[in-house]
């Protein structure tokens, strides 16, 4: 497979990373409108060609597929172009900004025949896909209640930087900047996270966003700090079960942490994943009487990276498809219609 590394900022690095240690895989191209961006990255990771735009790129047109790391807002556009060219898409989450341009490049991808995948990076963690299993194989019986955290702390903590003073903190807090806030930043994974693990999609949500004090007048230079700091949000699932799904940057001593519980009718499974490593813990059979939980011990499993590769060498799409982050999109936007409205709204 070859392929083309679209924008060449810090995540696609990871991308390049990752591609280049599978087998079979060239990395063959490189795009971004600056220049010395993309010369310093064509020579770190050893890319023979680079473009200044995408359409320059498709012109010459000698590559198979795209992982395209660029900004969220130019996901849709980028991807659509690819699609249309027919080259196989690999794309950083969000999907896009909003449900409807996510729809659209699931159905221009679906209609094309072309592998469509989203780097909810997430997938990787080994913890969580064997807890997926042991629920969707009926062990826990049906699933009666969820609950899914993602607990960050950088506006409480330096560990990551100082976000009064850096731009690339502080322009998640900022909405003409682009951001949605920590419901459009790490909202999706939690969701992926519930929805995923649990086996069951959501049919209702109702979701509450709150943005706090954090200097004066809400502003430190060019940027407004009025987008979300913190979400809670109720939702029901398509068997009946309901969740509670919340993610916040204020919790002290939890750099980057993601929780999942999944409780049945007969057991049940939790999954803690920080930046320092992942665990399963298991209440299953006998010793659901006595309470008595167990850890338990994973296997690694195959990287969204390999994935993608093994699905464009079979042409068998995989998981996570782009129709599964859209409608994670489409949750997203009707999360902020809720916190606006006062009212539980259903996905479909």
């Amino acid at each position: 497979m070859r392929l083309l590394i679209l924008g060449t900022g810090g995540m696609a690095a990871q991308h390049a990373k990752h591609f280049a240690a599978i087998e079979g895989v060239e990395l063959v191209g490189g795009v971004d409108v600056d220049p010395n961006r993309l010369d310093k990255f064509k020579a770190a990771h050893g890319i023979p060609s680079g473009f200044g735009s995408l359409d320059a790129a498709l012109a010459w047109g000698e590559f198979d597929a795209v992982a395209n790391v660029t900004p969220d807002s130019i996901h849709h556009p980028t991807s659509i172009a690819a699609l249309k060219a027919g080259k196989h898409v690999f794309c950083e989450k969000p999907l896009a900004t909003d449900y409807a341009k996510a729809l659209e490049m699931t159905e221009t991808a679906e209609r094309a025949g072309l592998v469509n995948m989203v780097n909810l990076t997430y997938r990787n963690v080994a913890q969580l896909q064997k807890a997926r299993e042991i629920v969707t194989s009926g062990q826990i019986g049906a699933v009666k209640h969820v609950e899914a955290s993602y607990l960050q702390s950088w506006l409480v903590s330096k560990a990551w930087g100082d976000w009064r003073t850096e731009s690339q903190w502080l322009w998640r807090l900022s909405k003409k900047h682009g951001s949605n806030g920590t419901l459009g930043d790490i909202g999706i994974h939690i969701l992926d996270f519930a929805s995923y693990g649990s086996g069951h999609e959501i049919e209702h949500v109702f979701c509450r966003l709150k943005t706090f004090d954090k200097a004066e007048g809400n502003k430190i230079g060019e940027y407004e700090l009025d987008a979300n700091d913190s979400f809670t949000m109720a939702v029901d699932f398509d068997n009946g079960a309901l969740g509670v799904v919340h993610a916040t940057r204020w919790a002290t001593g939890h750099f980057n942490e993601l929780r999942l519980r999944v409780y049945g009718e007969k057991g049940g499974v939790e999954v803690q994943h920080r930046h320092n490593g992942s665990q399963l813990r298991v209440c299953l059979g006998e010793d659901a009487e006595a309470g008595t939980w167990k850890e338990m011990e994973v296997e690694p499993v195959p990287t969204n990276y390999q994935r993608f590769v093994e699905a464009v060498r079979t042409g068998q799409n995989l998981e996570p498809s782009f129709r599964h982050a859209a409608n994670l999109q489409k949750v997203l936007d009707l999360a902020t219609v809720t916190d606006r409205e006062r009212r539980e709204m259903a996905t479909h």
